[in-house]
């Protein structure tokens, strides 16, 4: 008796010791998953920390770069007011000005091409040729940039001429613009192309705008993105009234095949003339089978 009640203590002995020992693993366990936890929430810290400077950075980024466009457009704009007054004339060979000299070579050009502004009296300020370096291997001569008074009505004739000649050979008098300000212009050609197709009398102004003549009136925009804008407008407000028209035409169509069915059905007696109906007092009127026969045999011999 005494045997098995030791051997009880014992196990329950073992049991206690054990218990002790669960409790003691489970209390590392959870000052371990403390410790996990504690990391878990720093690293989140620090990546919600990364996220707000790469968000930071990213803004940064953007308001440099629009900084960047903005002094670039600056420095464009700046650049093209220099060479506002300045007239680029491109095609004359290469040694001709040593003999004559800018000033005369622009007379020549004046006088041969544009007889009516001859006696203007432009005033020529400067002239040379661009750029100043010449290069052996260029094919083509370089341009002569001249600055001039009143270039617009050159231009203007230039425009109207489009046949510009020195001395037979063929030449080209443009704007001088910035090499920004070029490229953007020619970004307007595939489009003034199509427009001039549709007798929209477009037009490039200056520094890079485009007009054209739409619904009556003459509208300048500054960019493709205004353009685009004006182009849905006005697509959508086409298909609105396409569809009106549609709705119109399918009413008026419907309106004539009722009338013609109505003139067949007099016409073989399956409905009484309208001015024969409209007497309320005479007697109803009353469906001739055998004129309704006569009539259809009729028609089918013819």
């Amino acid at each position: 008796m005494n045997s098995n009640a030791d051997t009880l203590r014992k196990e329950l002995e073992n049991i206690r010791r054990s218990q002790e020992k669960l409790e003691h693993s489970f209390a590392e366990m959870q000052t371990e998953l403390g410790a996990v936890k504690t990391r878990m929430n720093n690293a989140e810290e620090r990546i919600s920390d990364m996220e707000d400077r790469i968000m930071e950075i990213t803004q940064s980024g953007q308001q440099t770069e629009n900084l960047i466009k903005k002094l670039e457009s600056n420095i464009r704009d700046l650049w093209d007011n220099i060479k506002r007054a300045n007239l680029r004339i491109i095609g004359i060979p290469e040694g001709v000005e040593k003999d004559k000299g800018m000033e005369n070579i622009f007379e020549e050009i004046i006088v041969g091409n544009f007889p009516n502004l001859k006696d203007t009296g432009f005033k020529i300020q400067e002239a040379q040729r661009a750029p100043n370096k010449l290069n052996p291997n260029r094919p083509t001569p370089r341009h002569i940039i001249i600055k001039v008074s009143d270039k617009e009505r050159i231009l203007k004739a230039a425009r109207e001429n489009q046949n510009v000649t020195y001395k037979g050979t063929p030449i080209r008098i443009s704007a001088d613009f910035s090499t920004e300000t070029l490229q953007a212009r020619r970004e307007w050609q595939e489009i003034l192309k199509v427009l001039k197709g549709k007798n929209m009398q477009p037009r490039i102004h200056y520094p890079v705008r485009i007009s054209f003549k739409i619904e009556g009136e003459i509208k300048i925009f500054p960019n493709k993105k205004k353009l685009k804008i004006q182009l849905h407008k006005t697509q959508v407000k086409g298909n609105i009234e396409r569809a009106s028209l549609n709705q119109k035409e399918r009413k008026e169509r419907e309106e004539k095949r009722k009338e013609k069915k109505k003139e067949e059905e007099e016409e073989l007696g399956l409905r009484k003339p309208q001015s024969e109906s409209s007497h309320s007092n005479k007697p109803a009127y009353r469906f001739n089978h055998e004129h309704a026969s006569n009539k259809i045999k009729l028609k089918r011999k013819k």
